[in-house]
């Protein structure tokens, strides 16, 4: 069992399923409409969404599963490619009966659950967006660069050697403040990266092809043509969205500003925006409070 579930809440379920050959982890409970969370690169379902779970299935049915190569779902040699975790989330919804949800996305994640709403318009009854890659090209700053070291040949490998190592030998302090650093985290690091989010971290580190996974995601989205010919943004499709689309955006982000966000709220015809002051890259776990009011009004609707 997730140390994270049992301690949010007796609702959620930590199980696996086998989605084909897929050995596939899964967070889930609560009851009504159903919602689909999709976490972002480097986490997991547990992981990502471990302060907003609970409070979602207080109403609704929810769902939270890691993708593949993250968490505790398999980690098949794959290219890890923004269509291939959207056809894992189409998959993941047939499995679970799910004939339309309401779509959550982070991050990466965002990019995914776009690309679901975008390609398979009949799956996504409503769409969250949360500090989503996909909304205007990367600004080249500290953590692009970071990234940009990590998509080399061999430097990649090494670097992840060298985090799965630090996690084991490093303070909890001086993970916290790298980590915070490299994932654009603007608050209260030990309250957004808990003593169980760190133990967490350290399993998913120490995992069998986790670390070739996360480096081939990185190296799809990390290269010429993504940086330069934008790839992977889809703001000129935006108009394309005919649901309902809650963009929830921290201030602080220094990975995609809060001007994208404005942007796509200006080219998607049913959308609202709601900017969460304090927070930077990951508002559902660096304001919580905020960011659940948020989701549970738009879920509510």
């Amino acid at each position: 069992m997730i140390r994270t579930a049992q301690r949010a809440s007796k609702t959620l379920h930590s199980e696996f399923l086998d989605i084909g050959r897929l050995r596939v982890h899964h967070t889930h409970g609560g009851r009504g409409s159903p919602v689909v969370f999709i976490h972002g690169l480097g986490s997991s379902g547990y992981m990502e969404w471990r302060k907003n779970l609970d409070v979602a299935a207080s109403r609704h049915r929810v769902f939270a599963p890691d993708l593949p190569g993250y968490g505790r779902t398999d980690k098949p040699r794959a290219r890890y490619t923004i269509p291939y975790f959207a056809r894992f989330i189409e998959r993941y919804m047939d499995d679970r009966r799910l004939r339309s949800a309401v779509v959550v996305g982070t991050s990466l994640g965002g990019r995914v659950a776009l690309e679901v709403a975008l390609e398979q318009p009949r799956l996504v009854r409503k769409l969250v967006l949360v500090n989503t890659l996909g909304l205007g090209r990367p600004k080249v700053r500290m953590a692009q660069v970071a990234y940009g070291l990590v998509s080399l040949p061999r430097v990649g490998e090494a670097v992840m050697g060298f985090t799965r190592d630090a996690l084991r030998w490093a303070s909890p302090t001086m993970i916290r403040r790298v980590a915070g650093r490299y994932a654009g985290v603007s608050t209260d690091l030990e309250l957004t990266m808990d003593d169980t989010y760190l133990d967490d971290l350290r399993e998913m580190y120490a995992a069998d092809g986790f670390h070739s996974a996360y480096l081939s995601t990185v190296r799809a989205l990390i290269n010429p043509r993504a940086l330069f010919g934008g790839q992977h943004d889809v703001t000129r499709r935006l108009n394309e969205l005919k649901i309902p689309v809650q963009l929830i955006w921290g201030a602080d982000d220094p990975l995609f500003p809060v001007a994208q966000a404005e942007r796509a709220h200006s080219l998607i015809e049913r959308s609202k925006l709601a900017v969460i002051t304090g927070a930077g890259h990951t508002p559902q776990a660096e304001r919580p409070e905020e960011f659940n009011r948020v989701l549970q009004q738009f879920l509510d609707r």
